[in-house]
């Protein structure tokens, strides 16, 4: 295997991930009610609707681009705080207990 394939199979795999990452954090954020984003003191939910949907938007429309371009890397960062930050205090405020 050279080294071209070898890169070319690491930035396929790095895409998939990353077009992963903000596939479900897209997906995630449509799922909680406008109301637990104001509980939790975030954003409001169309604002971070429409930083993952357009993150995902952008990954589907520049797929032929590189995943470490820099549109890329502003929204895997956003998508990132979502998972990390924004989605467990969501499930905080809506833990059924």
């Amino acid at each position: 295997m050279d080294i071209y394939a070898f890169q070319s199979t690491l930035m396929l795999v790095v895409l998939v991930a990353l077009l992963a990452i903000k596939g479900f954090a897209f997906i995630n954020s449509l799922t909680y009610s406008a109301e637990a984003y104001q509980a939790a003191g975030k954003l409001t939910k169309p604002a971070w609707c429409a930083i993952t949907g357009l993150g995902f938007a952008a990954q589907l429309i520049l797929i032929g681009s590189s995943p470490l371009g820099l549109i890329h890397l502003v929204f895997t960062i956003a998508s990132l705080v979502y998972i990390a930050d924004v989605r467990p205090a969501l499930a905080e405020v809506t833990s059924r207990r």
